[in-house]
């Protein structure tokens, strides 16, 4: 399975993902490119921003 098919099923069952999340589940360093891919699939995925201790990230999670 591929880390994109990953993603999308993690996405589906209406957990959120971050970069680092995805990078210590799946191995994944370059979770935005797969955000890109399932949305270019036509998945509906909201970004929230988020900071904490002066870091930005992205939370990603599909729209309710």
């Amino acid at each position: 399975m591929t880390q994109t098919e990953q993603i999308r099923q993690h996405l589906e069952t209406g957990e959120s993902i971050t970069p680092l999340d995805a990078l210590q589940t799946y191995g994944c360093f370059r979770l935005a490119a797969r955000i890109d891919e399932l949305r270019k699939a036509g998945m509906d995925i909201q970004t929230v921003k988020e900071s904490r201790n002066g870091k930005s990230y992205a939370r990603y999670q599909v729209r309710a």
